[in-house]
């Protein structure tokens, strides 16, 4: 007997050409949509999630296989949701793909499929999963322009044991010319942007925001004190920020960008985008939420990291502060990192970890 495997169908097609390949390989697949939590009521003019529903179902009626939906969004809202709200409320930068990726499709959706009698799971990322010895690995993608290993750095190592990536020896164009070899009917759908739950509905992140966060005016200052103009609400801007400001620098060719965001006084701190300006670079950090899936880093080890989602890897040397804490050097400057963000850390190209910055030194 074949085994069974659930493939979290999302409406895209990456997920659909998994689908595809895993039923060419001998697999019993099953797809299955989950709900995420989407307010559409007070945001959105249509429902999105929807579209991508009604993308899935084709998709699983054209490949031949079973189709469910289930609802998450209870689950969702408070691992998701309300982590982003009350990250941005208390200052903090946070990444709710990341969180998406832990919780809901790592996380409850594993629990699913194991209680369902499944398998395994297949999704559509972009990554590589090498099986030796009686344990695995996570590797980039060989399409490093879609590389999706970084949204995996948080997920516990045991939810991804039964776990197949079939995209991650193919780039993107040979995803799109397999879909439209077989006909799927959502071959030319766009790919997602943006916020996971707000990528497909054209509401921006500040609009979303307005809705559970009370601006709460400040003024905008240089380093030095000098009072510049007015902001709406500290929680719009992000470190590194230069559109939206609002302030002309009045200097040829030099444009303001935030540094820093003072939640004591209410201040939004912003200096021109130069390498020396206080603040805005930065070669340590504190690291907080450790999680690893392999074998930890050792005292003084010379790493890989990438300090967000799509930034290059950085070469980087590790201190252990205490068993739930780290200290990384990178060892060259970088720009606009924010408490609260993800780094995800690598020997080479395999995915070692990842965790949360607590500190910006």
């Amino acid at each position: 007997m074949s085994e069974k495997i659930l493939v979290a169908l999302s409406g895209g097609v990456d997920s659909a050409v998994a689908a595809y390949l895993l039923k060419q390989r001998g697999y019993e697949v099953h797809g299955i949509f989950f709900r995420s939590w989407q307010n559409e009521t007070e945001l959105w003019q249509a429902c999105p999630w929807k579209e991508d529903l009604e993308s899935a179902r084709a998709a699983a009626e054209h490949l031949q296989i079973s189709f469910e939906v289930i609802n998450f969004i209870d689950v969702y809202r408070k691992k998701v949701v309300d982590y982003l709200i009350e990250g941005y409320r208390s200052g903090q930068t946070p990444n709710p793909d990341v969180m998406c990726n832990r919780y809901i499709k790592f996380g409850i959706l594993v629990e699913h499929m194991r209680a369902a009698g499944f398998d395994g799971l297949t999704t559509g990322h972009y990554v590589r999963k090498v099986e030796q010895n009686g344990t695995f690995s996570l590797q980039e993608g060989i399409d490093k322009n879609k590389d999706q290993s970084f949204f995996l750095c948080l997920v516990k190592k045991k939810n991804l044991e039964n776990v197949h990536f079939p995209l991650g020896d193919l780039t993107k164009p040979e995803v799109r010319h397999i879909a439209a070899d077989i006909g799927l009917p959502n071959a030319l759908r766009k790919d997602s942007q943006g916020i996971c739950f707000l990528g497909s509905s054209r509401v921006s992140i500040n609009d979303f925001l307005q809705k559970y966060i009370p601006d709460a005016p400040g003024d905008i200052v240089t380093l030095d004190g000098k009072i510049l103009g007015q902001h709406r609400g500290l929680h719009r801007y992000t470190i590194g920020q230069r559109k939206g400001i609002g302030l002309p620098s009045n200097c040829d060719f030099e444009h303001y960008v935030v540094v820093s965001k003072d939640y004591q006084t209410q201040q939004l701190v912003v200096g021109f985008d130069h390498p020396e300006t206080r603040g805005l670079y930065t070669n340590r950090v504190r690291i907080r939420a450790l999680n690893f899936l392999k074998e930890p880093p050792k005292e003084g080890e010379i790493l890989l990291a990438k300090p967000r989602y799509r930034d290059p890897s950085q070469v980087t040397t590790w201190h252990w502060l205490d068993e739930a804490t780290a200290e990384l050097s990178f060892h060259e400057p970088q720009r606009a990192l924010a408490v609260g963000q993800v780094a995800a850390f690598y020997r080479e190209d395999c995915l070692i970890g990842g965790g949360v910055y607590r500190e910006i030194l």
